[in-house]
């Protein structure tokens, strides 16, 4: 072997090392490595083994990198010469609707959820009132005939009585004639009953003459100048029509009284208000006249009429009031628990919705930092709450706290969307 050979054959192992080192293998080249080199051929390079992370990752398609509904099955570049980016078998999918925030950030915004749930949406309506008499607990005192008041036991307005306490004496001859007929017949029948007797009876019940008076000309025969007139039942004498010694006419009213162990309160409920009352409602009571004491009680009619002046409606709560500090016209603030008689409704904390004043929407938490904004619509509210009529379903997660900031991204993401999608739009023209 010349010098020539001998120098040829080292550059070739030299060459050979080189390639080994290139091709990563570590190893002395081969001979066919070797006879290649020194005829001047290239060398025939391995194919190198796939990695593990490749082997087991595979390429589903790309997508396009501003989040436009684009993909392609190839790897390509969009129009500003952005790579597209490769989706994995098993990695999540933007949908173009998902915001993406990294949980650090999620944690250091104090970003908290709660899951729509249904729920009974309790919201306080505020109305204003007055005590009122109850009107199935009013009476009046007439006469059904003519006569003069001879003598006035009840002679003030505001006192007490009790039924069968006598309210006045009155002098009446029609009255007079009948207990004669009546005592007349009694005498011709010899006390017995008999169709005289009931015919005279009949009359004095006609009179309203009570019970008690015409047995007691039946027992004892007398007959009275004037008569004690009883009063019809127990309470409060809230008007007086009549004086001792005047003339009383048949069918005028001499006395108003009133049962006021019970009472009403009518109320003034807003226009807008009026479709949440429902009858047998709770009603919350607080007088002017009694500050920080409530009294409790219920809805026990909503009248079917509406002022047109003030647009309101009124409803009535009854109230007890055995030691009679509840007087009428007093006036009293009302609050009604509306809604706690309805069915539970789907509903989220009011702080999880954003208004923008066209339309609402909610930021819905898909977890690892996933947010998806949601259109939603809105029903009534309550308690805090707010109903989702539509747009959300049960048990989904929404932000109720820092959700401003997930929607500024969210905005941002949408204003990137129009700017790349603006220029696609133009290279379609002819």
């Amino acid at each position: 072997m010349n010098v020539r050979e001998l120098l040829l054959v080292g550059a070739v192992a030299l060459a050979g090392l080189a390639t080994g080192s290139r091709l990563g293998t570590g190893t002395w080249p081969d001979a066919d490595l070797l006879r290649r080199l020194a005829a001047g051929e290239p060398p025939v390079q391995a194919a190198a083994s796939p990695s593990p992370a490749s082997a087991e990752r595979k390429v589903r398609y790309y997508r396009n990198p501003m989040g436009l509904a684009d993909t392609s099955p190839v790897p390509k570049k969009d129009w500003m010469g952005m790579d597209y980016i490769a989706v994995y078998e098993g990695e999540e999918v933007d949908d173009g609707k998902t915001v993406k925030v990294s949980l650090d950030r999620v944690q250091r915004a104090g970003v908290r959820s709660a899951a729509a749930a249904m729920r009974r949406l309790v919201r306080p309506v505020r109305a204003a009132g007055k005590v009122a008499l109850d009107e199935s607990r009013l009476r009046t005192v007439t006469l059904r005939f003519d006569g003069f008041i001879e003598k006035l036991h009840a002679d003030t307005t505001g006192k007490a009585v009790r039924k069968g306490e006598p309210l006045f004496r009155v002098f009446s001859q029609e009255v007079l004639n009948a207990l004669a007929n009546y005592r007349v017949s009694l005498i011709s029948a010899g006390k017995k009953s008999n169709r005289d007797v009931d015919g005279a009876v009949q009359r004095l019940a006609n009179l309203e003459v009570s019970r008690e008076q015409i047995n007691r000309i039946g027992t004892t025969g007398d007959i009275p100048d004037a008569i004690e007139w009883p009063s019809p039942v127990s309470g409060t004498i809230m008007e007086k029509m009549v004086i001792e010694g005047e003339r009383a006419e048949a069918g005028r009213a001499l006395f108003k009284i009133a049962d006021l162990s019970r009472v009403w309160v009518l109320a003034e409920i807003a226009e807008q208000d009026l479709g949440l009352i429902r009858m047998g409602a709770k009603a919350s009571v607080t007088l002017m006249a009694m500050p920080g004491e409530t009294i409790e009680g219920e809805i026990a009619f909503i009248y079917p009429d509406l002022d047109r002046e003030t647009r309101t409606g009124r409803i009535r709560i009854e109230l007890a009031n055995p030691d009679g500090r509840l007087m009428p016209d007093m006036y009293a603030d009302v609050v009604i628990d509306a809604g706690s008689g309805d069915a539970p409704r789907l509903a989220v904390p009011v702080d999880a919705v954003i208004d923008d004043g066209g339309r609402q929407i909610v930021l819905v938490d898909k977890g690892e930092g996933r947010f998806e904004p949601r259109a939603v619509r809105l029903g009534l509210r309550g308690d805090g709450y707010v109903e989702i009529r539509d747009g959300l379903a049960e048990g989904e997660k929404v932000v109720t706290t820092a959700n401003f900031l997930i929607d500024a991204e969210s905005n941002l993401k949408a204003s990137l969307k129009t700017f790349t999608e603006a220029p696609a739009a133009a290279e379609v023209k002819p």
